[in-house]
């Protein structure tokens, strides 16, 4: 099976059926012991990133042969660079939050062509909650699904939508570990714009999934990131009717090589018409 088949409703299970399955192991090990240690960067592992890193990366490579992957423990493949298409994995986003007994971390999977990550799903295994692109590029969804059972099992699969941007009193998602002065300042230049600005502190990708399904309008982040944190979230949120963009409001793209797998900032939209408007 080839990408020009991600939109194939079979195969968007197969990798939702995949994320759950190392959701319930995140959940196993977190019950257990996590054994965290910092990697080079000081930022934290543990072994339940390293375990739903190995269910998902040998899962893709059955389901996707030959498509390269870029992770954050593993690594590019050594295709990586030499493909226009790609697969972008965090097997754990939000490791402090899950080290701090916070149920707000997520497992992110997105597929990238042509620059553009086209298809999309993260997991927030401890809300048994999924959201994804839908098949045949059918818009945005949120699944609930226990960890460990197949996609075909959810209890509900709801269609999202981001919503308009309201004439005042908006909301705004902000990151609690990361959040810095320079989107701070985003925030209070909104605020001269939309008046009182609500701020919805969440961790992980969850974030970009608040905005697919409407309950929140904005997250900036002028804090570096990385690739694979944001892919997921990006395409879910387009699905759902928004944009992601560069703090300067121009187009963000994904490319496989080296030196740019760090993004310098992003801003999500529910209303891609707001990112055009003045601040």
């Amino acid at each position: 099976m080839t990408p020009n088949a991600s939109f194939d409703a079979s195969l968007i299970d197969r990798l939702t059926t995949t994320v759950s399955r190392a959701a319930s192991t995140i959940l196993d090990i977190r019950e257990q012991a996590l054994s965290p240690r910092l990697k080079p960067d000081l930022s934290p592992v543990t072994a339940a990133d390293r375990a739903s890193e190995a269910i998902i990366l040998g899962e893709i490579a059955r389901l996707l042969p030959g498509v390269p992957i870029i992770s954050e423990e593993a690594g590019a493949s050594p295709l990586a660079a030499a493909r226009g298409e790609f697969m972008l994995i965090d097997p754990l986003d939000g490791t402090r939050e899950l080290m701090a007994g916070r149920d707000e971390f997520t497992i992110n999977l997105a597929l990238i062509a042509a620059g553009q990550p086209i298809l999309g799903i993260i997991a927030a295994p401890a809300l048994g909650m999924i959201w994804r692109t839908a098949p045949a590029g059918g818009g945005a969804q949120r699944l609930r699904v226990a960890p460990g059972l197949d996609a075909g099992q959810a209890t509900d699969i709801t269609p999202i939508r981001a919503r308009r941007m309201p004439k005042s009193g908006i909301v705004a998602a902000i990151s609690r570990s990361h959040f810095d002065p320079a989107t701070d300042y985003i925030l209070g230049r909104l605020g001269q714009r939309y008046g009182a600005i609500e701020r919805l502190a969440i961790g992980s990708a969850i974030k970009f999934c608040r905005i697919a399904e409407g309950a929140a309008d904005i997250y900036p982040r002028l804090a570096p990131t990385h690739q694979w944190d944001i892919a997921a979230g990006h395409a879910i949120i387009v699905a759902a009717g928004g944009a992601v963009t560069t703090p300067n409001r121009s187009s963000l793209s994904y490319d496989a090589g080296p030196d740019s797998q760090r993004v310098a900032g992003f801003i999500a939209w529910g209303d891609p018409a707001a990112a055009n408007a003045g601040w």
